[in-house]
């Protein structure tokens, strides 16, 4: 089954019940086993990443605090970009 016929169902009450009327009793118990699986996976995936970006900001939170309590900015710890040579590269690289 593709991933567009499964969108289909999900977004389609009626289209889902026809589908199911495909299955057996024990297939779609089956079947209800393994979307309650899916489910609980992403609910723990999801929470996980909403905790990573907890923690992200918390930390980003804590750096600027720190940066402000030393007195700095962004600008100081950034150094100017390397300038570009102008012109060609050397011949040689022993200059000979």
């Amino acid at each position: 089954m593709s991933s567009e016929t499964l969108e289909r169902i999900a977004r389609n009450k009626n289209v889902a019940r026809a589908a199911a009327r495909q299955l057996s009793m024990e297939q779609l118990h089956k079947l209800s086993d393994v979307i309650g699986e899916v489910i609980e996976l992403k609910k723990e995936e999801e929470k996980r990443r909403e905790q990573e970006e907890a923690d992200k900001e918390r930390k980003l939170a804590e750096i600027r605090e720190a940066m402000q309590d030393a007195g700095l900015s962004v600008e100081d710890l950034v150094g100017e970009p390397p300038r570009r040579r102008r012109g060609r590269p050397p011949k040689n690289a022993n200059g000979s």
